[in-house]
């Protein structure tokens, strides 16, 4: 016999975020059990050693096995003499860390709200309840069930005590499960340690568009990842975020607050705004604004059939890093410096330099013309210098693990004081 399970050669594949975490992911009989295989794999992904809980009806809508092969680990279907149920949830050392029940039907938050625990799920959550084990319950059912008063009445009733509740998305008629990612973050946000509450970061991510004409631009190929990962990162670890994003292809997290801009103005607008508006205690510039504009947009299309020629003016844009410390001298800055293939000494040189002339309290210094951290790429490498030019050198790894990175020095820094796992 293996001693491993193939399946879980995923694990930590994405991060290490969730790394020596374990997850019971308790399933119930509604048709978004189909679901349960992809949120297992992506818990998987982060770090997470997870143990599905089956019930009877929803093993009528996806095998078992499945399920088995999802996770690597045998799955709990009924309660025997081995009382699964206070293995994984019970008051001692070896617990799970959190019970995520994932689709949650009427049926069962019903069952939880009044202490009755006859499947293998709700016994799992009433013994976490117990044992203070963190739970999240994902509901998915009709939409006319959901609006349910005393259906209602329950979920309030859960929350009271502490357990939290994660969507669901009204669609169709249907009050649909959570999106896999959100239900990711959720989790996450769960467990990691949480040395950013009670502060607010703003990030500013993608990149920004100049007009030359009504329909035309210009721009940078930056995909907004790396900013995106900042401001997710910075809301895993507890942070209220605000993130000013360009026109990047990265998906913002949820549980972020948004705001939308195009140009290179709009984006400097925004950000001195909002630092006006409130304290923010972190600000990260990420944000590849475009650094030139045409002096005269035109105000209608140029057509090709009257101009076989095109000669533009571009001036310089404001550059919006260097608003933040006079806005708000007391916030924590941290700049981005992108350069073209250059050797390490001179990238970190003209670092450095950028650090200085924006009055930044840390600077990341990225090189898109390597390997593995060109504009679009899912992984960089950067090195990370302080005002006394400490150097910290991150090597080629995904744009969340960069991240991760990224704020641990700041915490470090600010001396939020607790360190991670």
């Amino acid at each position: 016999m293996l001693s491993r399970h193939p399946s879980k050669e995923i694990i930590g594949k994405k991060g290490e975020e969730l790394k020596g975490k374990t997850i019971a992911l308790c399933i119930t009989g509604s048709v978004a059990a189909v679901r349960c295989v992809e949120i297992a794999r992506e818990l998987m992904r982060h770090g997470a050693e997870v143990y599905a809980v089956m019930s009877q009806m929803a093993q009528k809508i996806i095998h078992p096995y499945l399920m088995e092969w999802a996770t690597g680990n045998p799955v709990v279907t009924e309660l025997t003499g081995k009382i699964e149920h206070v293995a994984l949830a019970g008051k001692h050392s070896w617990k799970v860390d959190l019970v995520l029940v994932a689709p949650a039907t009427a049926n069962t938050i019903g069952k939880i709200a009044h202490g009755i625990d006859d499947t293998p799920p709700t016994s799992v959550v009433s013994t976490a309840l117990g044992s203070n084990t963190p739970i999240i319950v994902v509901p998915a059912m009709h939409e006319s069930m959901y609006q349910h008063q005393i259906i209602k009445e329950n979920i309030e009733k859960l929350k009271k005590i502490g357990i939290e509740f994660i969507g669901p998305r009204i669609e169709e008629r249907t009050a649909k499960i959570a999106g896999t990612f959100e239900i990711i973050d959720a989790v996450i946000s769960k467990l990691m340690i949480q040395d950013f509450s009670g502060l607010r970061v703003l990030v500013t991510a993608g990149p920004t568009v100049e007009y030359l004409d009504p329909i035309r631009i210009i721009s940078n190929r930056s995909s907004g990842k790396m900013g995106v990962a900042v401001a997710r990162e910075a809301m895993w670890r507890g942070a209220d975020v605000t993130l000013i994003y360009g026109l990047g292809t990265a998906s913002p997290p949820r549980g972020v607050r948004l705001v939308n801009v195009e140009t290179t103005e709009e984006m400097c607008k925004a950000v001195v705004s909002e630092l006006k508006a409130k304290k923010y205690d972190v600000v990260v510039s990420a944000a590849a604004a475009a650094d030139f504009s045409p002096s005269k947009p035109y105000k209608k299309k140029v057509s090709t059939q009257k101009v076989s020629k095109l000669v533009l003016e571009l001036e310089a844009t404001k550059k919006i890093v260097d608003e933040v410390k006079v806005v708000s001298p007391k916030s924590f800055l941290v700049a981005f410096k992108a350069e073209y293939k250059l050797k390490n000494e001179e990238l970190i040189k003209r670092a450095y330099q950028r650090l200085l002339e924006c009055n930044a309290d840390l600077i990341v210094a990225n090189d898109v013309g390597r390997k593995g951290t060109m504009f679009g790429a899912d992984t960089n490498e950067v090195f990370i210098i302080d005002r006394k030019k400490n150097i910290i050198h991150v090597p080629l790894m995904s744009k969340q693990m960069v991240a991760r990175k990224i704020l641990d020095v700041v915490s470090e820094k600010l001396k939020l004081g607790r360190k991670r796992d």
